[in-house]
């Protein structure tokens, strides 16, 4: 993959449409390509986050093995963003994500989205409205939740 490959796949995933084409493109350099064949670990619950990842090509599953049943979610749409929050947190993964496919992933540090988010404030006030917005849909819907008792 080139360096013109990894920026058009930032373009297509969803969370990284907050940038623009110039801070994909820095984004891009400092990412690095990874592949995984099926059945590999990719990450385990409880992992130190130290980026998000951007599917290219495969399908993953993401869940909880302890404790009871495992039912995981399978995620194939090309261009998702996988452990987005990693982008912001050093927390723990809380799941662990395997490859259910030969997987080709764009790995996205930590470190240079953070430094991109310092270089250009506009992206760290459209990240923050993001997240925002996100978080607003989640608490929407869990109290929809809490309503029904």
């Amino acid at each position: 993959m080139e360096l013109d490959d990894f920026t058009s796949a930032l373009a297509e995933a969803d969370f990284f449409r907050i940038c623009d084409d110039e801070q994909r493109r820095l984004l891009a350099f400092a990412s690095e390509r990874q592949s995984f064949s099926a059945g590999d670990t990719i990450w385990k619950k409880g992992d130190a986050s130290e980026g998000a990842y951007v599917l290219v090509r495969g399908e993953v599953l993401a869940g909880d093995s302890e404790g009871g049943a495992y039912k995981p979610q399978r995620i194939s749409e090309h261009g998702a963003v996988l452990g987005e929050m990693g982008l912001f947190l050093t927390r723990p993964r809380r799941a662990t994500l395997r490859a259910a496919t030969t997987v080709e992933l764009i790995f996205v540090p930590r470190a240079a989205f953070t430094k991109l988010l310092r270089q250009f404030p506009i992206l760290a006030e459209r990240a923050a409205m993001r997240i925002e917005e996100e978080m607003s849909s989640f608490l929407g819907a869990m109290e929809s939740f809490r309503d029904r008792d």
